[in-house]
This record gives C-alpha cells, sequence and structure tokens, in this order.
C-alpha cells in the first residue's frame, strides 16, 4: 500500500487516535489525512469538527469509521457519496450488511475489530469484507500499523473475535485485579504486590512471545514442580468442574452472546 493513499479517519476517540498515530509513526503522508471530529482542532493533521467542510478536492481513497455503533445510523449516511472509496470500520456490533444500507449496496465494506492494546502499538486486530485483494491488503496494512492483523473469512466468526481479543485486556486486566488483592490479603505491602503482579506477568509474556500454544503448556509444566507450591495453585486453577478453563470459557461465551445480540 502506497504511504500517499489518502485517508479519511471518522471518529478520533482512543482508538481512532491510537490508529492515527500508527499511520504517522509508519510514515502515511500527513498531507493525505483528513479526520473529522469534535476535538478537531487539538490533532496534529488537518481536522475539521463536520463532514460538511472537508473541501471538495479531498477524495479519500479510503474511510475509516472509529465512532461509536450508537451514532451509526446517522454518520455513515454522510459519507455514502464517496464513491469507489474504501469503507473501514473498527465499530464494534455493526454488520458489513447493516453498513452498506447506508453507505449503499455496491459500497467496499470491510469490518475490523482492533483491541486496546493498539494504543501502544501492540494491538491485534481481525478483518472481513467480500472486497478485492487490494483492498484488502489496504484495510490490513491499516490495521498492522497498530499491531497485528488477520483476515477471517466468514463475518459470523466477528463475534468470537470480539469475545476473545476485543474484550479480552479486560480479562488481562481483571487478572491481575485478582493476583494484587490475594497478595495484600496475605500481608504484602500494596507497593510490593503491584510490582509482583505487574512484572510477574510483564516476564511471562516476555518468555512467551514467540511461543504456540504447545511451547507454552511447556513453559507451565517447567514451572511446576512435582509435590511443589505451583502444583498445589494448579490443582486448583485446573480444576475440571470449577477450574479457570471452565470460568473463562463462560465468560468468553457470554461476550459472543452479547456481541451477536447487539449486531442484529
Amino acid at each position: 500500500m502506497s504511504k500517499t493513499t489518502k485517508i479519511l479517519l471518522v471518529g478520533c476517540g482512543k482508538m481512532g487516535s491510537a490508529m492515527l498515530k500508527g499511520w504517522l509513526e509508519a510514515g502515511y503522508k500527513k498531507e493525505h489525512i483528513r479526520v473529522v471530529d469534535e476535538a478537531a482542532s487539538r490533532l496534529p493533521v488537518k481536522s475539521y469538527d463536520k463532514p460538511s467542510a472537508i473541501e471538495r478536492t479531498f477524495k479519500p481513497d479510503v474511510v475509516v469509521f472509529a465512532i461509536k455503533p450508537q451514532v451509526a445510523a446517522e454518520v455513515l449516511p454522510l459519507y455514502a457519496g464517496y464513491k469507489g472509496a474504501l469503507f473501514l470500520s473498527i465499530m464494534a456490533g455493526k454488520t458489513i450488511a447493516t453498513m452498506k444500507r447506508k453507505l449503499g449496496n455496491n459500497a467496499a465494506v470491510v469490518r475490523a475489530m482492533p483491541n486496546l492494546p493498539a494504543m501502544v502499538g501492540e494491538g491485534i486486530s481481525v478483518a472481513t469484507g467480500k472486497v478485492s485483494t487490494a483492498q484488502r491488503a489496504t484495510a490490513l496494512a491499516l490495521l498492522r500499523s497498530v499491531g497485528q492483523a488477520e483476515w477471517v473469512a466468514k463475518e459470523e466468526l466477528m463475534d468470537a473475535v470480539t469475545a476473545v481479543s476485543g474484550s479480552g485486556p479486560a480479562y488481562v486486566f481483571h487478572w491481575v485485579e485478582a493476583m494484587h488483592k490475594a497478595a495484600t490479603d496475605m500481608g504484602l505491602p500494596t507497593n510490593v504486590a503491584e510490582a509482583l503482579v505487574k512484572q510477574t506477568l510483564k516476564g511471562s509474556v516476555a518468555l512467551m512471545a514467540d511461543s504456540n500454544i504447545k511451547e507454552i503448556q511447556q513453559l507451565r509444566k517447567d514451572v511446576t514442580s512435582k509435590g511443589g507450591t505451583t502444583e498445589a495453585a494448579l490443582e486448583v486453577l485446573m480444576n475440571t468442574k470449577s477450574g479457570l478453563l471452565q470460568l473463562l470459557s463462560r465468560a468468553i461465551r457470554a461476550a459472543k452472546k452479547r456481541s451477536k445480540s447487539l449486531s442484529s
């Protein structure tokens, strides 16, 4: 994808700002990016507080929707006039069919789900859509400016993606909260408990960064000595009826169910 691709970003909240920062750091030309956002004046690129203010000579190759899904019905039709552009949506729960009803049946639409670590360039996004090979490459290139990106052929898989990676950072943060509370409940000073939990998580992530699932399973076994402390903890966490596997499975399926209901 050319770094001179013309991009129109609609919405510049946390995720929109992360994507804009990623594009600029990846070398996309500042002069070829426009933003429509209520807080337009604070941005490092040419920006507007409403779409009608965009200069008519600016013809975007890609229009990226980083707005709240609740306002999609009123916002999307304002951009339907950009015929031939690729529309890339990172709105949770809005299906391609729903977006095409507002943008036009012939619109090229890609639906994507990034996650919060995109703010530090470590996100993971999954995208889908029936578009050309070139348009698919364009969408993935933009998403990879803030982390990894994958493609799935079936849009219905996006509910599972949302449940696993879209919501996933919250599961990790809650895990940290739970470990911290367990540590302080046993008498550790809160600052020591915080350092132990955060650095343990950081170091563990570093160990498994380039590992596959089987290798990660082996890492777990490497920490676990027969009859030791880790084994005692894992007997609780790996209980076949009430362990972490069962709890996380229920949690992720609940998130998937909610995602599906929001998109219907």
